[in-house]
């Protein structure tokens, strides 16, 4: 299927975050993005004592002097679900994928999730998946100096609270990608999902935010909304790019992915069609 062809299927689901639409958008991209070359995958390996502390890493070919530049990816799920990916689905082995083929060292990992571990167990599992990386990833190839750490949706979320508190991780990531996030939770929709990860009582909700850590953050930052993101997505973009023009004077990276649902943003990376692929590679390129 072309890429206008993929891009009138997905604009018929819209906004609508449904079954069909993620049946529909995965079942899209599944034929299409890449596949790791599983002997130069490492699978399944322990960050942290919990069973939800692993991480699959995936080695490109040949040895980069000083070592390769690394993409840890952080997934979504609405806080209560999602993982990295086991080794014979798509999703998302397609970054990881994509990553070693592009000369990174690419990283998926799945986290402690609610309403089991409460915030701000999300942020606590990506700054010490940066911290074992930091340490290690020098013996897969890594350069530890160049981690940059990605998520999507909840995993943005995550990634914010990473920026706006590293606590430990502080000087251990070299750059921050933020695709279709949460920034400002005292101002987002409600629902049961927010509940289970930040607790029934709304009055905590804006000291539990990033919107502010996230603008004054010491860390580069790549943000993006797809044009038929949820509502509440959009506002929290909006929100996001209002709050760095007051504190900067100016936009955040903030790319706007035309013709993309919320899933397809990284569904599609890997595939002949992918679109956000080249701007993560512009943007690591481009952070020193």
């Amino acid at each position: 299927m072309d890429r206008a062809a993929i891009l009138a299927r997905l604009a018929t689901w819209g906004s609508a975050f449904t079954p069909e639409m993620i049946a529909g958008t995965t079942g899209l991209y599944a034929p299409l993005v890449m596949r790791p070359d599983e002997h130069r995958v490492a699978r399944d390996l322990a960050y942290g004592p919990d069973e939800r502390h692993r991480l699959d890493i995936f080695r490109p070919e040949g040895p980069v002097e000083g070592g390769a530049p690394v993409l840890l990816f952080v997934h979504g799920g609405g806080f209560v679900m999602g993982d990295k990916g086991a080794p014979d689905v798509p999703f998302h082995n397609n970054i990881g994928a994509w990553a070693a083929s592009n000369g990174l060292v690419g990283v998926t990992m799945s986290y402690r999730l609610a309403p089991a571990h409460p915030w701000p167990a999300g942020r606590e599992d990506v700054a010490r998946a940066v911290g074992w990386l930091a340490d290690g990833i020098a013996g897969h190839g890594g350069d530890p100096g160049r981690i940059f750490v990605m998520g999507q949706s909840a995993g943005a979320t995550h990634v914010a609270d990473l920026v706006a508190a590293p606590g430990d991780a502080a000087g251990r990531f070299a750059g921050a990608l933020m695709i279709s996030g949460l920034y400002d939770i005292a101002r987002a929709e409600r629902n049961q999902f927010q509940a289970a990860y930040y607790g029934p009582d709304e009055a905590g909700y804006a000291a539990r935010s990033s919107l502010a850590g996230v603008v004054r953050g010491a860390v580069p930052c790549l943000f993006s909304v797809s044009e038929y993101d949820p509502e509440d997505f959009q506002r929290q973009a909006a929100w996001l790019v209002d709050a760095h023009v007051a504190g900067h004077g100016r936009w955040p990276e903030m790319h706007w992915l035309a013709g993309h649902n919320h899933l397809s943003s990284v569904s599609q990376i890997g595939s002949p069609h992918d679109t956000l692929g080249p701007i993560i590679l512009d943007f690591i390129a481009g952070t020193k």
